[in-house]
């Protein structure tokens, strides 16, 4: 037999074709694509990144410091209604004309016309001395909604660390189970190449064959919707955090709670205490139901008489320009304003009979609303209480899911690994095969679940009690 010849090309361009297909495909090789390039230049974000992104973006926070802003300038007010009110006024009139009769010493009436320009000044100052304790009831008022208005700014920046603790805990699951379902799919694709191994030698039958086949596209299939579900845990964490639909991020792994089981049953009482006095935002009702009781106060304070001390001071000057009667002439404006200055000083007492009893709507409004801020604050404690119950037994729970799922998970690997031996000696049929390996696969993605549900409600029981630390 004659040895086999290599087939040479027909032509040159032929050849100078295969050659830059050649360079083409190991171009396309070696080159990173802009895919690649995209993800190695992605900033990686930590939990306490995250939290600084998305209190600087925030809206509610934003919303909170113009309260306290408001209620700033509300205070500022309200130690402002102790002090005098000064205000002045200047009028110029540069002409104006006056017709009338005279009848001087008996002689005939004369009809008189005068043209003349004046001008005046005067500044006036007014304190209040008393008036049914108004202004003092509006001062601590404003005090205790400017200390209110402090609180709930610490509350929404804890709320939104919250938030953005769940959404990044919930990413990094995703995340996880993403690759877990990944493990999965290679396993189960070494597996369908093993079966068509043994199917070329006869050892699987065709049945085998389409059976692994039709699982690693079921695997397949599960990966696509890990993750969709994790580019959706994104996209939420990107709207936590402030940031545009079209911003790439990835998040640095997370250290996962201390896995330890909980021996020690949580003491509901002693977390309740702990949290009566750091939540900020129960304070924050408390203080804004004394706002609203001094607020009684201060609308009863117009059954009451009004006692204002006013003092005046003042000058006016008149220049008659023709059809001056006087016989003598008169000083100049800046003479008659310099020498005529006059002074008063005055006590006006107001008090208001009846007033078609506006002051007793008032005064029902005030009870109303206090009443109201009264049940809020009554309410938001008892619902502390229930959530505190709620966030103790679920974090207690998690820890004794996460030990189970130990056990599931070593016990789920050590079946898988027989029956995949047995599989491969024909011992064992794919149904037993396909089974221990979704039960692993679901003791890996319960464990996982388990794991980021422990970090979870440890943030929980934090946000609960108020003790969230902010970076």
């Amino acid at each position: 037999m004659l040895p086999l010849k290599a087939k040479r090309p027909k032509n040159l361009v032929t050849a100078l074709s295969n050659c830059l297909c050649s360079a083409a495909a190991l171009f396309m090789l070696f080159w990173p694509s802009p895919a690649l390039s995209a993800e190695a230049n992605l900033q990686s974000l930590t939990l306490s990144d995250c939290i600084r992104i998305a209190v600087e973006n925030a809206t509610s926070k934003i919303k909170a410091e113009n309260n306290l802003k408001l209620q700033g300038a509300d205070l500022l007010r309200s130690y402002g209604n102790f002090l005098p009110t000064v205000s002045s006024s200047a009028s110029y009139t540069p002409f104006a004309l006056s017709r009338n009769y005279s009848s001087l010493y008996g002689s005939n009436l004369t009809r008189i016309k005068t043209d003349s320009r004046s001008t005046s000044i005067t500044l006036t100052t007014s304190l209040n001395l008393f008036n049914g304790f108004a202004d003092y009831a509006a001062l601590r008022s404003a005090l205790q909604r400017e200390k209110a208005a402090n609180l709930t700014l610490d509350r929404a920046l804890q709320s939104i660390a919250f938030d953005v603790t769940q959404a990044y805990y919930q990413a990094l699951l995703d995340r996880e189970l993403l690759d877990i379902s990944r493990q999965n799919l290679r396993s189960a694709e070494d597996q369908l190449t093993l079966t068509e191994r043994q199917y070329q030698i006869g050892l699987k039958s065709l049945i085998d064959r389409y059976q692994q086949q039709a699982e690693a596209s079921q695997s397949g299939l599960v990966v696509i919707k890990a993750k969709t579900r994790m580019e959706h845990s994104m996209l939420e964490l990107l709207r936590r955090l402030g940031l545009e639909g079209m911003s790439r991020i990835d998040i640095a792994p997370q250290q996962k709670s201390n896995e330890t089981a909980i021996a020690v049953k949580i003491n509901v009482d002693s977390l309740a205490t702990m949290a009566m006095e750091r939540r900020s935002d129960l304070t924050s009702k408390s203080l804004e139901a004394s706002a609203a009781k001094w607020q009684i106060t201060q609308a009863r304070s117009a059954w009451f008489p009004r006692l204002d001390l006013d003092f005046n001071v003042g000058s006016a000057a008149t220049s008659y320009l023709s059809g001056s009667t006087y016989a003598y002439p008169t000083p100049t404006i800046s003479d008659q304003l310099g020498n005529s200055i006059g002074y008063s000083l005055t006590l006006n007492l107001r008090w208001s009979i009846f007033d078609g009893f506006q002051t007793s709507y008032n005064v029902q409004s005030a009870k109303i609303a206090h009443s109201n801020q009264e049940l809020d604050y009554h309410d938001l404690r008892d619902n502390i209480k229930i959530d505190l119950q709620q966030a103790a037994g679920e974090y207690s729970s998690a820890g004794r899911q996460i030990e189970a799922a130990k056990v599931s998970l070593t016990a789920a690997n050590a079946a898988f690994d027989g029956i995949k031996r047995k599989y491969e000696l024909g011992a064992a049929g794919f149904t037993e095969l396909s089974a221990a390996r979704a039960a692993l696969f679901s003791a890996q993605s319960t464990l996982s679940q388990a794991r980021w549900n422990l970090a979870l409600q440890k943030s929980v029981l934090d946000y609960t009690t108020g003790s969230l630390t902010l970076p």
